[in-house]
């Protein structure tokens, strides 16, 4: 019995000697993976730039503009197929046009308009909305697959008959969801005697009635390109406190600049 007990016991020494071993060997390799470094992908890369810049997700060669104001930062698409105002918007830019003007005229749940030289220098209370760049207003670029949704950037304009756009005046859209009944009041009174071949598709259809827009502008003001990331500052600044004529009683200022 006795020897028996011996052999035991110095089987379990063995046991635990060689589970201790075990045990810190595990250790050692665990504590190894903590303190190595962590290999970085280009995969992780881009996902990190992309979590605060997704446009650079898209594959496009489109003109993308960022537009900074003290309500946050906005980026938006130039729509390859209006040129004419595309191009004006992008030479006006590059010159440092539109730095420290004012977003001048801002109705919620309809838009917000900015772009007017007058308005750098413009006085508290002064009525803005009647300046221009040098040269002629930009020809219209109407195309029925261009509407005023949620975020789409049109150019303002004047009463003229050609429905020219002003050479540097914008707005973006704010709007609010339409139904199919509103749709069809502001097709027959406002679209159709505009232009009666025009028709809103279904998936327009389902663009306004879920995050809304301007549809009685449609075919009528030229829509030259549409707000990507930062929707939510065009509600900020729709909201904000104004006078009598919607100009801001805080001046609202603009930088944009090109991103690619």
């Amino acid at each position: 019995m006795i020897s028996l007990s011996k052999n035991v016991l110095s089987l379990v020494v063995v046991v635990v000697i060689i589970c201790g071993q075990a045990f810190a060997q595990t250790n050692v390799k665990t504590a190894a993976k903590k303190i190595a470094p962590q290999k970085t992908t280009l995969k992780d890369i881009t996902a990190s730039a992309t979590a605060s810049e997704p446009w650079k997700l898209l594959n496009t060669k489109e003109k993308l503009v960022e537009i900074t104001t003290e309500y946050g930062v906005m980026v938006a698409r130039l729509y390859d197929s209006t040129p004419l105002h595309r191009d004006n918007f992008v030479k006006l830019i590059k010159e440092g046009f539109y730095d420290s003007l004012l977003f001048h005229r801002v109705i919620d749940d309809f838009m917000i308009q900015g772009g007017d030289p007058a308005s750098k220098n413009a006085a508290e209370g002064v009525q803005l909305g009647n300046g221009s760049a040098p040269g002629e207003r930009i020809p219209a670029e109407f195309k029925s697959y261009l509407y005023h949704k949620k975020g789409a950037l049109a150019a303002a304009r004047d009463d003229n008959p050609q429905k020219a756009s002003s050479n540097c005046q914008f707005y973006i859209v704010d709007g609010k969801p339409m139904t199919d009944a509103e749709l069809n009041d502001y097709y027959t009174k406002r679209v159709q005697p505009v232009n009666s071949q025009f028709g809103w598709t279904n998936t327009q259809r389902e663009v306004y009635s879920r995050i809304g827009g301007t549809p009685f502008l449609d075919q009528a003001y030229t829509v030259f390109g549409e707000v990507i990331s930062g929707l939510n500052v065009i509600d900020q600044i729709a909201k904000a406190s104004k006078d009598a004529a919607n100009r801001p009683l805080q001046n609202i200022r603009m930088k944009i600049r090109l991103l690619n």
